[in-house]
């Protein structure tokens, strides 16, 4: 099945170690070969900078400037969307003899935008990288960004109302290190936390749930799949709660506790309960033990079980269409029974699914269901599987 949602072209300019590449394909999944440093993953930054946000990687938009270059960086591309074939241009002009960035800018067939956000009209992403494979094993903040960004996938509201909660929790932090207790100030800030705070863990419970239907869903089809099915919960108090009493009373619930706690968290320099503390539990289903327990392998199963689920889920509420997918060296740890079980995965979803690797070999089951290209220095030729 050709996807629905494709990149027909991408065209970097001063990005990273490309001065300058242009890089044509087909709906079909995209294989990117080389030797490490080579600039496949940078390849798939561009892509994900189609997107809103900062991209894959998180690096601040001046760290993207190929060194030597004048400081300025530019992506454009060619993509078939829901709304039609569409030219998405974005990047960062230098101005000063590089002196002085620009913020991020985004256009749409020429158009100026006022923000990435727009970006969320055309195109969805997901997308796994080395980094991730001690997501289960890391740090409560690392799983709670990346659940984040799936909620984000639904909601392209979401990202403002964390934004809401972060601001009034910083003023909050602010007026109690500096001793300030005056109730008009602290009242109104919590109750925007309580607000926004609620909202938010509401929506990551209602993707937390429609996640775990469709990982039923795919065990109920395909009980000895590679990918394990997995026991996903949201440890935090607010997502706890959603389920056991209305909205309305948990936030007055939130803001009461906030108010109550106000010296403790002046004395911890930072606010001690809420949706910025929410931990993601990641549990193997056929051993029933915790992620953090399993082995590098089948850690990475489950995370490659988790974000599928998440594309599966995307493209039901999208009406079949798939979101692109980047996956950066995404067969390391994988057996040929599990690459070839994950490559038909991506066939069925019928998504544009760009991967890396070092060589062909790991990707020989999609010879002729992949356009396949090397990249070494900066340059990208076509190659075949």
């Amino acid at each position: 099945m050709a996807a629905d949602l494709w990149i027909e072209r991408v065209t970097l300019s001063n990005f990273r170690n490309y001065q300058s590449a242009t890089l044509e394909t087909g709906p079909e999944p995209v294989v990117l070969v080389g030797e490490n440093g080579s600039g496949k993953t940078n390849l798939l930054e561009a892509v994900s900078l189609l997107a809103p946000g900062q991209g894959m990687r998180r690096a601040a938009f001046a760290d993207l400037a190929r060194a030597n270059g004048d400081g300025g960086w530019a992506i454009a591309a060619r993509a078939h969307t829901a709304l039609g074939d569409v030219d998405i241009g974005t990047g960062v002009v230098a101005a000063n003899g590089g002196r002085e960035r620009s913020g991020r800018q985004v256009r749409i067939d020429g158009d100026n935008k006022g923000g990435s956000g727009v970006l969320a009209d055309y195109v969805e992403l997901v997308w796994v990288t080395p980094a991730m494979d001690g997501l289960f094993i890391g740090a409560a903040g690392d799983r709670r960004r990346f659940f984040d960004r799936l909620v984000l996938c639904f909601d392209p509201t979401y990202r403002t109302r964390v934004g809401h909660f972060e601001r009034a929790m910083q003023s909050r932090n602010r007026l109690l290190s500096d001793g300030v207790r005056d109730p008009s100030q602290l009242d109104s800030l919590e109750m925007i936390m309580a607000e926004t705070g609620v909202a938010i863990a509401a929506a990551r419970v209602e993707v937390r749930n429609a996640l775990v239907g469709v990982i039923a869903a795919r065990h109920a089809r395909d009980e000895n799949s590679p990918f394990p099915w997995s026991e996903i919960e949201l440890d935090g108090r607010l997502e706890a709660d959603i389920a056991t009493a209305p909205a309305v009373d948990i936030e007055d619930r939130y803001q009461q506790t906030l108010r109550f706690m106000r010296d403790r968290d002046a004395a911890a320099g930072r606010t001690l309960e809420g949706p910025h503390r929410t931990d993601l539990a990641v549990g193997h289903g056929p051993k029933g033990l915790p992620a953090k327990l399993c082995s590098t392998g089948e850690q990475k199963a489950l995370l490659l079980g988790l974000v599928l689920a998440h594309a599966e889920l995307l493209t039901e509420r999208q009406g079949g269409r798939a979101p692109l997918m980047l996956l950066d060296e995404v067969t390391a740890h994988f057996d040929d029974l599990r690459r070839t079980a994950l490559f038909k995965e991506i066939l069925r979803l019928g998504a544009q699914a760009w991967m890396t690797g070092t060589d062909t070999y790991g990707f020989k089951s999609l010879s002729g269901s992949a356009n396949a290209f090397v990249v070494e220095h900066g340059r990208i030729a076509a190659t075949s599987l």
